[in-house]
């Protein structure tokens, strides 16, 4: 068997945000690689004197770096792009690299693992690249995802496919918070759903999601850049399902807000949420009068359906 390559995903970024970086990037995985020279020259200099290498002491106190590694032949491109879309809504700025893979091979290098994913018992989403022979009864949901997040093969965008092709029904209103590559409006749509509004705070996104609908022939879904809440229009009688697959601080601030959006029988999907985080979630929506009536957890994901208490 051959060795493991991994890929290091290396975030750089203000100092003062390094708790911040560390809980993201720990959702990839707890193993982290934290340079923070901050307290250096306090706690070092003067005790150990020319014991310290002078290079440490040249550290740029105000930054801090944190890294993870992920395993090459599980889409590093995939997880870049979901933690590029997590620090764009904590509007938290940062400089992401990726060590080991170099730059001319990074663009089309993952596209190797990049396969046709079956999200539920209908939902297949197939690379455009890829020659796909779909059953008879098989929704099949192309995808470029660029850069943006959301090609299917992140646990998060498959248990919100799957719970979509649950509960989404036809002549349904959708909205899509934080839609990266527009995934989860276009499988709505391709669901039945009759409105699909997709918004992000990230522009980029929003242009693949809006050609990613092209692709789909889905003229139903509308792409727009929007920071959560702040630029969608409220619907007439509310939407009939919302999908958040964002993070769980980020959905914790959507909820107070996300009620006066949804009709009163509406469907609101959330995930993004590490288990550990999962309870916290929860206590937070129930306190904004949601419940939990359904719910799934993948390799540490956690996905629930929520709907307005009774």
């Amino acid at each position: 068997m051959a060795d493991t390559t991994w890929v290091q995903i290396k975030v750089t970024g203000d100092n003062k945000y390094l708790n911040d970086i560390s809980a993201v990037l720990s959702m990839i995985n707890n193993s982290l690689m934290i340079e923070d020279y901050s307290d250096v020259e306090r706690d070092l200099d003067g005790v150990y004197g020319d014991l310290i290498d002078k290079e440490l002491l040249a550290k740029d106190r105000t930054v801090c770096s944190v890294s993870v590694f992920v395993a090459e032949d599980k889409s590093p491109f995939e997880t870049v792009n979901y933690i590029r879309e997590r620090f764009a809504e904590l509007n938290i700025p940062v400089e992401i690299e990726a060590i080991g893979v170099s730059e001319e091979d990074w663009a089309d290098s993952w596209k190797q693992y990049y396969k046709p994913i079956k999200t539920g018992k209908k939902l297949v989403i197939v690379p455009l690249w890829e020659k796909y022979d779909k059953t008879e009864d098989e929704i099949v949901v192309l995808m470029d995802p660029g850069m943006a997040f959301g090609t299917g093969t992140h646990e998060t965008t498959r248990l919100c496919a799957a719970m979509l092709e649950k509960y989404v029904k036809e002549g349904d209103r959708m909205l899509d918070v934080g839609c990266g590559s527009g995934i989860l409006a276009i499988c709505a749509s391709k669901l039945g759903a009759a409105k699909c509004d997709a918004c992000d705070i990230d522009p980029v996104s929003v242009r693949i999601a809006a050609e990613n609908a092209e692709i789909n022939e889905t003229p139903n879904v509308n792409c727009f850049v929007s920071d959560l809440l702040k630029s969608v229009e409220r619907v007439s009688g509310g939407y009939d399902i919302c999908a958040a697959n964002i993070v769980a601080d980020v959905i914790i601030r959507l909820a107070p807000d996300m009620g006066k959006y949804l009709s009163d029988e509406a469907v609101f999907i959330v995930s993004g949420i590490i288990t550990e985080r999962a309870e916290e979630v929860v206590s937070a929506l129930n306190s904004c009068g949601f419940e939990v009536f359904d719910d799934i957890t993948e390799n540490g994901w956690y996905c629930a359906a929520v709907r307005k208490s009774k």
